[in-house]
This record gives C-alpha cells, structure tokens and sequence, in this order.
C-alpha cells in the first residue's frame, strides 16, 4: 500500500454519515469500483472504501434522530487536537462533535468562521488517504464561501495554511495551500454562485477514467447530475449528488 505524508492543515480523510448506509455504499462501490470493508463493531458501525487496496474514504450511520441531506466531511491534519479547537473558537468557528479513538487518533468536527463544516484529525496511526491521484481516489477539496477573506483568515490562523493566491479579482478569488503541483486544497469565492439560503461547504472531487462515462453512471445508480461535464484547465469537471443528498464532484484529469 502507498504511503502519503500529510502537511499541517492538508486533507488527510473524509467520511460521511449516511441515512441509508446500504445504498450509499452501493451507490459509491458502484460508481468508483470502491471496496467496502466494515470495521470493528465498537466503531459504530463504520465502513472504510479502498481503491484497488488503498484507503480512500468511510462512512457510517447516521443518529436516528438527524436530519437534512447526507454530506462529506473532510478532515485536515493537525498537531494537537484541542488546541485547534480552541483556536477555531477564538476566531468565529463552533466546535459540534469529536472524540478519542484511542491509538487511531483523535477527531473533531466544527463550523468555521463562514458556516461551512469541517472536520480535524490529530493522526495516532491511521494511514489517511493512501492515494490522491487517479480513478477512484479524493483529488481535490475546496471550500466554496461568500466570505472570502474570512475564510483565509480562519484557515491561515487555525489550520496553518500558508495560502498561494491563484487569484485575486471580481471575477475570480482563489487561494490554496501549497502552489502549483504542490497545492492540496483551496479556498473559493463562490459570492456569485452561491445562493444566500446555502451554507458554505467543503467540496470534494473523485477521479474517474470518463467523466461523460461518470455522468451517465450517477444517474444510473439513482443519483443526481446538477451540471453538464464542463472542460477546464484541470480537467474534465461536474458536480453531483447521490441519491441521499450527498454533494460530490467528478474530475476527468488531463
């Protein structure tokens, strides 16, 4: 299996809490040629995804009593759990759920400064993603907000980023952590996009071989195209729901 090391404040998982966890992983086994193991009972019931055996997402249940749309939440890498969180709070974010895995590591979920979740991950010995490149795997996370300054602020100050400016006018703000082949994650203003009743979110893009191919898959497997495949000079891009509300993004890369 591959072995990736993980930056301060980089993506290093993601998982979601399904509402009906037997078609979500019917829906995502289907559509990225994932394999589902499930683990130990003591974690709740928690499924692990792999891509040709590298680790790649999870998901679980969701608590009976939870509403809304399903979601993936992403979580970036840091060094002490609870001081992030502490941090997050001193800067405008609101710590909603975490807890200690013990040796796995330690995890924590808020809204930060701009309404959007996103989850922390003090690392014991999980490996995190075991691949970022190719069919199947999590290729790219970025924030989408109405508050872009806000947002690279809070980043900067409670996750460390040291942020690139891809962009920087009306048409167009755009930074990242990391440049260039280098850049991991990135902060979007998405003020024009947006609608006003839509929180922020964090949004998550899977390679696939043929994003057309994709497309028609999704809706196949009960879920939702929200837009035609659009060729950008990343690649090949269009973004999705799975058939319990879950936002997701297919990249076709060059």
């Amino acid at each position: 299996m591959a072995e990736l090391t993980f930056r301060t404040g980089q993506p290093r998982w993601m998982d979601m809490q399904s509402r009906d966890i037997d078609a979500s992983v019917a829906f995502y086994t289907e559509l990225f040629g994932w394999n589902a193991e499930s683990s130990p009972p003591e974690y709740g019931g928690y499924v692990e995804f792999s891509r040709d055996g590298n680790t790649v997402a999870g998901i679980m249940p969701r608590p009976d009593d939870s509403t809304g749309d399903d979601a993936w939440i992403v979580y970036l890498e840091v060094a002490d759990a609870a001081a992030t969180q502490e941090a997050a709070r001193a800067n405008g974010g609101e710590v909603v759920a975490g807890g200690d895995l013990g040796e796995v590591g330690t995890w924590f979920v808020l809204t930060d400064a701009t309404g959007a979740r996103i989850g922390g991950w003090q690392n014991g010995n999980h490996s995190g993603f075991q691949v970022r490149t190719g069919p199947g795997a999590p290729v790219w996370h970025e924030l989408h907000t109405r508050d872009f300054d806000r947002a690279v602020s809070f980043y900067e100050t409670v996750f460390g980023w040291q942020t690139e400016v891809l962009g920087d006018t009306p048409e167009f703000r755009f930074s990242t952590l990391g440049s260039g082949d280098d850049a991991v994650a990135g902060i979007y203003d998405a003020t024009a996009e947006l609608p006003e009743i839509e929180p922020a979110f964090w949004d998550v893009y899977f390679g696939v071989e043929n994003a057309n191919d994709s497309a028609v898959r999704v809706t196949e497997l009960g879920g939702t195209m929200l837009e035609q495949v659009e060729k950008t000079q990343y690649g090949r891009i269009a973004h999705a729901v799975d058939p319990n509300g879950g936002r997701f993004a297919i990249m076709q890369e060059p």
